[in-house]
């Protein structure tokens, strides 16, 4: 079987899962780079990868771009993230299997479908092809939804995201670590952007500590709201206990997530998927996540992996938080549920092992069915889903 993933640019978010999938097809397997990464990702420690044999720039030369075109008509299967739409156009027209890799299409809201220009899109991309032989990997639990109400992919939208570098530290090693914490460690980490709403977390945390609560607080990035979150840790009086360490690279990042005891994620519903959650879960925190967040209601099972709070109430962040900073053994127990599911089911090779049985199986006519992790069927999730 060939199977070639079309995306703008090979990064850590998707060599996991790359890897994997070269390892079960070898030369069969082809990553399609269509554009040059953006400096500003560049800077952030995107990129830095070696690059795979199997990796195939088709901007670098007319030679590869034509190979990519070759390989979007004639692969057996095609999994089409962020790309030209152009190049499956073919495929489309012979009816191939196809894979979209999404995050939800209506994430800045329904309004998007009224737009001439992007209803035009929707309508080419989408609409006129959904009786066809195409579905989607869903990188966001609200994709169904969206899709449905475009009238596209209804039962065809499979569980999915993106999936970094599964942990190799046991859990007993991970947990090592976290028992040097006294008091425990809250961690936030992403960019320093208002949509990531790292304020939140500031608020719970006045609360939480006024409420006689001990913990230290750390936040990793940088961005343009560093300025008033530095100057909002000093109003609340934190400053004692926060410490910014700037911006680290996706492996040092990772590092202080083995290390840390809790780990927050604020962001609203423009947070697609939302990596940090996948990540953090599998170094063994306990994780406290923003319902809005796409990765949220796949991974975060309340009071078992985690726990859930209601997007832009710091009141139902510090509600949340105050539960696991007055037991640590809940801590451990939620950081080890998390672990071990993601180690069961969410990492790069599961992953990669069912895209290649579904779609052996698709290829023959049939299908597979999964009941938990990646490709498994997605229900429709709508952004009201959480309830306190």
């Amino acid at each position: 079987m060939t199977l070639t993933f079309f995306s703008n640019y090979f990064n850590h978010h998707q060599e996991a899962l790359c890897n994997e999938l070269y390892k079960i097809l070898g030369d069969g397997f082809t990553f399609v780079e269509t554009e040059e990464i953006e400096e500003f990702r560049s800077k952030m420690g995107w990129g830095k990868e070696a690059i795979p044999k199997y990796v195939l720039k088709s901007h670098t030369s007319e030679e590869n771009l034509k190979k990519a075109y070759e390989l979007g008509e004639n692969s057996d299967v095609v999994i089409m993230g962020t790309a030209p739409e152009s190049m499956i156009e073919k495929r489309l027209e012979e009816n191939k299997l196809t894979f979209r890799y999404s995050e939800r299409p209506l994430k800045e809201g329904r309004v998007k479908v009224l737009i001439p220009r992007l209803a035009k899109k929707f309508y080419h991309n989408h609409y006129r092809n959904r009786n066809k032989n195409i579905y989607i990997l869903a990188a966001s639990a609200f994709c169904s939804s969206d899709y449905k109400f475009m009238h596209s992919y209804i039962g065809k939208c499979y569980k999915f995201g993106y999936f970094p570098k599964e942990e190799k530290k046991t859990f007993a090693e991970l947990s090592k670590l976290k028992d040097k914490n006294q008091p425990m460690k809250v961690l936030w980490t992403g960019r320093f952007l208002r949509l990531k709403r790292a304020d939140l977390l500031l608020y719970a945390a006045k609360k939480c500590r006024d409420d006689g609560y001990k913990f230290t607080l750390e936040l990793v990035g940088d961005g343009t709201e560093e300025k008033h979150l530095r100057k909002l840790v000093k109003e609340l009086g934190l400053k004692d206990i926060t410490e910014f360490k700037g911006f680290l690279s996706p492996e040092e990042t990772r590092m202080e997530m083995e290390k840390a005891d809790i780990f927050v994620m604020t962001s609203n519903f423009l947070e697609g998927w939302g990596s940090v959650i996948y990540e953090a879960l599998s170094s063994g925190c306990a994780v406290i996540a923003s319902h809005a967040a796409g990765a949220t209601p796949f991974l975060v099972k309340q009071g078992r992996t985690g726990f859930v709070f209601k997007s832009g109430s710091d009141e139902s962040l510090a509600e949340k938080l105050e539960i696991v900073l007055r037991n640590r053994e809940l801590a451990r127990d939620l950081g080890r549920s998390a672990y071990e599911n993601m180690q069961k089911y969410w990492n790069p090779k599961v992953a990669a092992e069912r895209v290649v049985e579904m779609s052996e199986a698709m290829l023959k006519g049939g299908t597979v069915e999964y009941k938990h992790g990646p490709l498994s069927k997605c229900t429709d999730i709508y952004n009201n889903w959480f309830k306190e």
